[in-house]
């Protein structure tokens, strides 16, 4: 039985991936085991990343369990070297975030994980025991792939937190994309994408960008006699997902940088793009589909208010879902809410008694969006944990609202926000691994 992920809480390829390019939290590393006059190496240090290590049996466990889900999806393998590289660098800026997330006092408590994977085995029709006995023909243990999910429910929140939540979109911005689509006078194309990045140093020295070009030429020529793009993009591509093929899914017109579209827009589905040179360095597109847009939605949008507290170094995580327990204690007893948030929200909202205004979907954080949703009118929400710190929220209408007008500039906004995210994170990954100490141990073959 193949095993389905939420797609979206997850962005695994499947389970197998799941289960396997997330990477254990170890400190040490094992030293070598003198048996008599033989020496056996046990495991060893390939990588520090910052206070952390990463091991060789770290590696080869990733490496193997890549490598079972490239041979069943039936994609060529690349080569050994190549694939080396491709997955420590991917298990070293999966540290970063989750040290990080550790230094800033981001977690999954247990429940909340429990109430995740009983999800997962729900949309795979099975329940909780027959979930874990699927996970062991697949050779996975549940305790590994409760620490996977767990870390994959993160990695989710840090990126909210320290990119999506931080994008602003102007309203010229939202007036430039109305206009464009417009003059257009049909729905906007989306396009379905993979993509390869061969990273170059937008003022490195001209051998270091020649070389980058000519690997990039490579890459090409061997994509045009007709080599698979999913092994070119293993062998030869630096973005995170290389080793799924650089897949980039479905994207409107706004959601790709003009340099993509301007190319796009003249391909056939399943041609493949010249070079293109960007600051990032040099990319190749395959248009794998493409379509027309889809028309605007009637929004259901809710008047909410919330009491904020947030999780730092002096306020601990138990310490701030206490303070919130009390205070809806106080709530159930009859204690006046804006008279509360006023005094004890830490959110810019305090002074208007914590009142958010009208909420359309998708304009809070997930976590707050789901427990938002599930309150009745006038109903409290008790302690709501989200990558700001603890909520307690209460909805005090809803309403349907016909967005004939709204629905364009709220889809543009939407659309807009999703190319910035992109391109924010693969810049904030990027000063990620520039600010961190990460020294290579990995001279010797293994």
């Amino acid at each position: 039985m193949n095993i389905t992920m939420p797609s979206p809480l997850l962005n695994f390829t499947s389970l197998l991936l799941a289960a396997s390019l997330l990477l254990p939290g170890g400190n040490l590393a094992r030293a070598e085991e003198n048996t008599g006059n033989e020496v056996k190496q046990i495991d060893r240090i390939i990588a520090v990343v910052d206070k952390e290590v990463i091991t060789r049996n770290e590696l080869q466990n990733r490496i193997k369990s890549v490598l079972q889900q490239l041979e069943k999806q039936g994609v060529a393998l690349p080569p050994q070297d190549v694939l080396d590289k491709q997955v420590l660098e991917r298990l070293i800026s999966d540290r970063l975030q989750l040290q990080l997330a550790a230094q800033t006092g981001l977690r999954v408590d247990d429940a909340q994980l429990d109430k995740t994977i009983e999800r997962i085995a729900e949309q795979n029709k099975l329940n909780m025991t027959d979930f874990r006995l699927e996970l062991e023909k697949e050779g996975i243990s549940f305790r590994k792939f409760r620490e996977d999910i767990r870390n994959e429910i993160i990695l989710a929140r840090l990126r909210e937190r320290e990119v999506d939540n931080r994008i602003n979109i102007t309203d010229a911005e939202i007036d430039n994309f109305m206009t464009t689509q417009a003059s257009r006078n049909e729905a906007p194309d989306e396009f379905e994408i993979a993509h390869i990045l061969v990273r170059a140093p937008e003022e490195g020295t001209p051998e270091e960008l020649q070389k980058l070009r000519a690997k990039a030429d490579l890459a090409l020529k061997k994509l045009q006699e007709g080599v698979d793009f999913t092994q070119i993009s293993a062998s030869y591509s630096d973005t995170p997902n290389a080793l799924e093929g650089g897949q980039l899914g479905w994207k409107t017109a706004t959601q790709v940088p003009a340099l993509f579209l301007d190319t796009l827009k003249g391909m056939k589905a399943g041609e493949i793009s010249p070079i293109l040179r960007s600051p990032n360095g040099f990319h190749i597109l395959k248009l794998i589909n493409r379509r027309g847009g889809s028309s605007p939605l009637v929004i259901q949008q809710t008047h909410a208010r919330h009491i904020l507290i947030k999780i730092n170094e002096v306020v601990s995580d138990a310490d701030a879902k206490h303070r919130l327990d009390d205070l809806k204690e106080r709530l159930d007893n009859g204690a006046n809410f804006e008279e509360l948030a006023r005094q004890y929200s830490e959110d810019g909202t305090a002074s208007k008694g914590g009142d958010l205004g009208w909420v359309n979907p998708g304009d809070t954080v997930p976590e707050f969006e789901k427990a938002m949703m599930a309150l009745k009118t006038n109903e409290i929400s008790e302690a709501t944990h989200s990558p700001f710190g603890w909520h307690i929220i209460q909805v005090t209408e809803r309403r349907t609202q016909d967005m004939a007008k709204d629905s364009a500039r709220l889809k543009a906004r939407q659309e807009i926000k999703a190319r910035k995210s992109d391109e924010a994170f693969q810049d904030w990954l990027r000063e990620l691994r520039d600010r961190a100490y990460v020294e290579y141990r990995i001279e010797d073959k293994f």
